[in-house]
C-alpha cells in the first residue's frame, strides 16, 4: 500500500489491454491515432498497460460487433497469443455489441465510457463526487444488465431453468431504478447545500479555472493559492470542485478549480456533474488553461470552448493561459535563406492574440513558476475591473 499526497492507494498489478478504434466519417488517420493515444492514457490512469492497438476503416461502426468479423478474429488471435486481460473500445458500445464481442473474444470488454466511469469512481473523494459517479454508473449499467447473468446461459436448460434468469434481471432492474431515484434525490439535496455555500461566499469576484483534463489547472491553483490541491500527471486527477480565497496585491477573490473536460465525455457524467458546471456558470472570469506542449492543444481548446458555448458562458471575460512552456518543443520552419528558424514564444503570443482578437494571452509554467507575475497581474487587472463595475462607489482599489 502506498500513500500519495494524502490519498491512500493500493498498488495493483497492471492489466494488459488492447485498444480498438474505428476510423469513420471525417476522422483522419492522424486524428484516429490521437484518440487511441488518449485512450491509452486513460487506460494507464485506470491501471492498465497497453500491449496492442487495432483500427479499422469503416463507413460506420458495425452495429453488431463494432468492427468487422475478420478484424474481430485478428483481435481474438492477438489477445490469446499475448495473454491480454481486457479489450477497450474507443466509443460507447451498445448492449448488444458488448454482448456479441464478449461472446466472440471470451474476455473482459470495456468501452470508453465504462473506462472513464471507472477512473471517476477511483478518483472520487467527497460524498458529492462519489454520489455523482455512482449515479452515472447505475445509469450506464441499467440497459446492460443482461451481461451480469451470462452464467445462466452456461447452465443446462429445461424445466425450472428458463424463468429465474429473467426474473432475476427484472428484480435487479427494479433495484437499480430505485437506486437511481434515491441518488438523484441525494444529489438534489447536495446541490442545494452547495448553492447555499456559493451564496454564503459573499460578493467576492469569482474566477474559475477551466480546461482540458491534465493541463495543469490544479498545479496553477496551488501556486496561486499556496494550498495543496491534489495534482498529478494523470487524467482526471481532480474531480471535486475546489474553492480557495486568493489575494493578489490588495485584492481578494475566489478561485475555483473544476473537473477537466475531455472529448467524448459520457453523457451520464455530463448530467451528473452539473454542479461543477454551475461553478463555471456563476464565475465572473474564466481562466482557460491549455497545455501548449500537447500536440493536440488546439483541438482541446475547441472541445472546451464548445462546452462553454453550450453553457452560454462564451461572453464572459477570459484569460487564455498556455501552460507547460518548460516542456514545449517549438515548431521549426525554413526561412527564405533555407535556414531553420524556431518559432519564439513572442511569435506564438502574437499569433494567438490576433487569432482570438484577445489581449489576455499569457505563456507560463505553473510547475516552474515561470511568468507567474505577468499572469497574476493579468488576473488582478481583470478582477479589479469587474469589482469596479460591480461596486462603482467603493473606490478603495483605485
Amino acid at each position: 500500500m502506498s500513500q500519495h499526497e494524502g490519498h491512500v492507494t493500493v498498488d495493483a498489478v497492471e492489466e494488459k489491454c488492447v485498444l480498438v478504434g474505428v476510423i469513420h466519417g471525417n476522422i483522419s488517420d492522424e486524428q484516429a491515432q490521437e484518440y487511441l493515444d488518449e485512450l491509452a492514457f486513460l487506460a494507464e490512469t485506470a491501471g492498465a498497460f497497453t500491449v496492442g492497438q487495432f483500427t479499422q476503416k469503416l463507413p460506420m461502426p458495425n452495429p453488431k460487433t463494432y468492427v468487422g468479423t475478420g478484424k474481430l478474429d485478428e483481435i481474438k488471435n492477438f489477445v490469446k497469443e499475448n495473454g491480454v486481460d481486457l479489450v477497450i473500445f474507443d466509443d460507447e458500445l451498445s448492449p448488444s455489441q458488448l454482448r456479441n464481442i464478449e461472446r466472440a473474444l471470451e474476455l473482459k470488454i470495456l468501452d470508453r465510457n465504462n473506462l472513464i466511469l471507472d477512473i471517476f469512481a477511483s478518483r472520487a473523494r467527497t460524498s458529492h463526487a462519489k454520489t455523482q459517479v455512482e449515479l452515472a454508473q447505475m445509469q450506464y449499467l441499467l440497459p446492460r444488465l443482461t451481461r451480469m447473468w451470462t452464467h445462466l446461459e452456461r447452465q443446462k436448460g429445461g424445466i425450472g431453468m428458463r424463468g429465474p434468469g429473467e426474473t432475476q434481471i427484472e428484480t435487479d432492474r427494479r433495484i437499480i431504478q430505485q437506486k437511481i431515484a434515491l441518488l438523484k434525490e441525494k444529489l438534489k439535496d447536495i446541490d442545494k447545500q452547495m448553492a447555499v455555500q456559493r451564496g454564503n461566499r459573499g460578493q467576492l469576484v469569482r474566477v474559475a479555472l477551466v480546461g482540458y483534463t491534465n493541463v495543469g489547472k490544479s498545479t496553477l491553483m496551488n501556486v496561486l493559492s499556496k494550498s495543496e490541491v491534489f495534482a498529478e500527471n494523470k487524467l482526471f486527477a481532480t474531480l471535486d470542485t475546489t474553492v480557495r480565497k486568493v489575494v493578489v496585491h490588495n485584492l481578494p477573490f475566489l478561485l475555483t478549480d473544476t473537473v477537466g473536460f475531455i472529448r467524448k465525455l459520457p453523457h451520464q457524467l455530463v448530467e451528473s456533474f452539473k454542479s461543477t458546471l454551475d461553478e463555471v456558470r456563476e464565475a465572473d472570469l474564466l481562466v482557460h488553461v491549455l497545455d501548449i506542449s500537447h500536440e493536440s492543444f488546439e483541438e482541446h481548446y475547441q472541445v472546451v470552448n464548445q462546452t462553454l458555448a453550450e453553457l452560454d458562458d462564451s461572453e464572459k471575460p477570459h484569460i487564455l493561459v498556455f501552460n507547460k512552456i518548460d516542456v514545449y518543443k517549438p515548431e521549426v520552419s525554413i526561412d527564405e535563406n533555407g535556414e531553420e528558424v524556431e518559432e519564439s514564444m513572442e511569435d506564438l503570443k502574437k499569433t494567438w492574440m490576433a487569432k482570438l482578437n484577445q489581449k489576455n494571452v499569457v505563456f507560463i509554467s505553473a510547475q516552474n513558476k515561470e511568468n507567474m507575475e505577468e499572469f497574476k497581474e493579468m488576473v488582478y487587472q481583470e478582477v479589479k475591473e469587474i469589482f469596479r463595475v460591480r461596486y462603482p462607489y467603493n473606490n478603495f482599489l483605485y
